[in-house]
């Protein structure tokens, strides 16, 4: 095996530039030619791990702090300023300040930029979205905003509190959706610092929540400012394990595994075709990998749900059902990961898309950003039948939940 000094020289070799090469360590399972040397910049103290790491050109690694990597895809034009990242994705020109702390199954699209000391795992930000310092934002999907001037943010200080009291991660929230956040047509959503959200809750696009607020509820019409503060304080009884309203939790998180795997089909039938220098097919496999570690890490929450409400001796109707299904739901969602939706309605839109001088050139936000209403529309409505085929599934294999709702 090649040792990582000898790696190091060949990267240098290569046109990386590693300024004091003494100090970084790159593992021996470390494919260097996965590794661009256009441009890449490593500083002091970086560490690169990882069969699967993938650097592609004008990548800037550790400026401000150092960098360790394990089995990342980094996309061009990178820049990941200090902290630890770990089987996440980066597109191009993803900016993460000091003190990141990135786990598994974490998507960042382009031009998505969060400040210093962040945490992040399962989380999925679409372009452009934003986050302050000082940030806890685990087990989320934010989309919103039209551009780098007209982005989603969630301001400094802020928590998604992704853990009950009654042990469960049950909690993902989702702001904004899949069929018309991956269109960059729609207003941005604005979480104020110093607030919070109690996972599972959901958002619609053009929401502001004031500094301050700890958001509880889901609120699905668009262009509300929330501001919430209790005027006297509570005391009340507390059983651990006893939810009060299990229909919404499985309801969330079935909305939030839905727009997934819509996002998943966009990924295969539409980010695809986008194949190019800046967004290879190494980097669309990764990009793939890591969603689909996000549906499988939701399936397992929404799977141990049941187990965690009967252990605490609470167990309700809804949840015996949902835990008495479940195998047939779990074989409905592995079907799911091939799942095209309407074709004729996806490929009517990868024409009206293909038209345009931009998709010629592989330039996805721009080939996006140009669609009209009526074919962007198009392409939501046919991510939007992905969501409601789902839900049609899912009602009629646990009728007693009655799921009835918008799930846009």
């Amino acid at each position: 095996m090649m040792k990582s000094s000898l790696k190091i020289q060949k990267l240098m070799d290569k046109g990386v530039s590693i300024p004091n090469p003494e100090t970084v360590i790159v593992g021996d399972d470390v494919n260097i030619d996965r590794i661009s040397g256009s441009g890449t910049v490593v500083y002091s103290g970086c560490k690169i791990f990882g069969k699967n790491t993938l650097i592609l050109n004008d990548v800037k690694l550790g400026y401000e702090a150092p960098v360790t990597i394990e089995n990342c895809h980094i996309g061009p034009g990178t820049e990941l300023k200090g902290g630890f990242f770990r089987r996440a994705v980066f597109l191009k020109k993803v900016s993460m300040g000091y003190g990141s702390h990135v786990r598994e199954g974490t998507i960042l699209e382009e031009e998505t930029s969060v400040a210093h000391t962040v945490g992040l795992k399962q989380t999925i930000l679409f372009p452009y979205v934003t986050l302050g310092s000082l940030i806890n934002f685990c087990d989320c999907l934010m989309s919103g905003g039209t551009s780098k001037e007209d982005h989603s943010e969630v301001g400094s200080s802020f928590i998604h509190f992704n853990y009950t009291p009654n042990q469960d991660k049950a909690t993902p929230s989702m702001m904004g959706n899949v069929p018309q956040g991956v269109m960059l047509n729609q207003k941005p959503i604005f979480l104020g610092g110093q607030g919070g959200i109690v996972g599972p809750v959901r958002l619609a696009f053009g929401i502001i929540t004031a500094a301050g607020t700890i958001c509880r509820k889901d609120e699905l019409r668009p262009d509300r400012m929330i501001l919430t503060g209790f005027r006297k304080n509570i005391n009340i009884p507390f059983a651990q394990g006893k939810h009060l309203n299990i229909k919404r939790t499985v309801l969330n998180n079935l909305v939030y595994i839905a727009n997934l795997f819509a996002l998943n089909s966009w990924y295969h039938h539409v980010r695809s075709e986008f194949i190019s220098d800046d967004f290879p097919e190494e980097l669309l496999e990764g990009l793939k990998e890591k969603l689909e570690m996000n549906i499988r890490e939701r399936i397992r929450r929404l799977r141990d749900l049941p187990h965690i409400i009967y252990n605490a001796g609470c167990s309700d109707l809804r949840s015996k059902e949902l835990q008495q299904n479940w195998s047939e739901i779990e074989s409905f969602f592995d079907s799911l990961f091939n799942y095209i939706g309407k074709q004729d309605v996806l490929e009517d839109f990868k024409t009206r898309l293909g038209k345009g001088r931009e998709f010629k050139n592989k330039d996805y936000i721009r080939a996006i950003r140009v669609l009209n209403k009526e074919d962007a529309g198009m392409g939501s409505n046919w991510l939007q039948g992905i969501i409601d085929h789902i839900f049609f599934k899912i009602s009629g294999i646990i009728p007693s939940f009655g799921f009835k709702v918008e799930t846009k």
